[in-house]
């Protein structure tokens, strides 16, 4: 099973698989710094980055987003969005962070998420 979502010739958007809506952009092409992509690459992810922003809130009504960009294990161009919950095991630290109890939050619909998230981005 494939954990992408929707792909074009710039970019490609993968599941995350976690407690969270948790997904992840990718860039089509390797590029180490979101600086060193064209400027087509850098606005279809600024796009995304807010649709899918939109569409957690909209759908989830979440504590906070949170949006990263590290790749310091993976240096290829990536963004994570995470829909964060105060009642998720991390919140408020970032997910990478020291878990904090065991959390309640439970993701639901998340298919349904995905079919209106995909249908918004085309």
């Amino acid at each position: 099973m494939t954990n992408i979502i929707y792909k074009n010739k710039l970019i490609k958007i993968e599941i995350e698989n976690s407690e969270i809506p948790w997904l992840k952009i990718f860039s089509q092409e390797l590029y180490k710094e979101f600086s060193d992509a064209p400027k087509e690459v850098r606005e279809e992810i600024f796009r995304l980055l807010e649709i899918i922003e939109k569409e957690m809130i909209a759908f989830f009504s979440p504590t906070k987003i949170n949006i990263a960009s590290f790749g310091n294990y993976v240096p290829h161009l990536h963004w994570h969005i995470m829909a964060r919950f105060e009642n998720d095991s991390y919140f408020p630290e970032p997910m990478w962070g020291t878990k904090q109890r065991e959390g309640s939050y439970e993701l639901r619909d998340f298919d349904r998420f995905i079919e209106i998230l995909v249908s918004k981005i085309k």
